[in-house]
């Protein structure tokens, strides 16, 4: 009976948080209201603050769930290719293909971002998103590469321009789709030549 009852509370946790990524993903933060989640779910208001307690807190668990899974992404598109410039091209490449087929993903990334400015639930969140997503590019990428610019500037430095770089590309794809912007994306390989 234990498990049964888990099982369901996980189900109806799970179908919250879809409900929360779908309405969120498409309308924004600003614009979603509990009760649209709720009725999206499927489920009484009342469960959304029995599992999450506010809409902040939702929020919050849409957000590290987002994370989660898009870090994992990353980190298996990093782990392509022998060298710098394959494991490189890897990661571009699959911007580029969650630009074009989730732009819900990048959408609700950066709503979260724009909250993070003033929210202190939410910076810590992004904060350690960027910092972490910086982190396994020059793990993956940079580390132990003898390229000419890493005598000039740190791995590090190089690491936060080019994700930087992908999230500045990524917002002006999203407002306006233009051919030119997607080859920015490819552009950043000069960087790593």
């Amino acid at each position: 009976m234990v498990v049964s009852l888990e099982v369901d509370r996980q189900s109806q946790s799970g179908k919250i948080l879809s409900a929360a990524y779908a309405c969120i993903s498409t309308r924004g933060y600003a614009n979603v209201s509990l009760r649209e989640i709720a009725d999206e779910a499927g489920v009484a208001l009342s469960q959304l603050h029995y599992y999450y307690k506010s809409k902040e807190g939702l929020f919050k668990e849409v957000v590290q769930s987002t994370i989660g899974e898009y870090m994992r992404e990353v980190e298996r598109a990093l782990r392509k290719g022998d060298t710098l410039e394959e494991r490189a091209s890897s990661f571009i490449d699959y911007f580029r293909r969650m630009l074009r087929h989730n732009p819900e993903l990048f959408r609700l990334l950066y709503d979260f971002t724009g909250l993070a400015l003033w929210s202190p639930v939410f910076s810590g969140l992004l904060r350690d998103l960027f910092r972490d997503l910086g982190n396994m590019f020059e793990h993956h990428v940079l580390d132990g590469s003898r390229a000419e610019m890493l005598k000039v500037h740190s791995a590090k430095a190089l690491s936060r321009l080019m994700v930087g770089g992908m999230f500045g590309t990524g917002i002006q794809v999203l407002l306006d789709y233009d051919e030119e912007l997607p080859e920015a994306l490819d552009a950043m390989r000069i960087l790593l030549r």
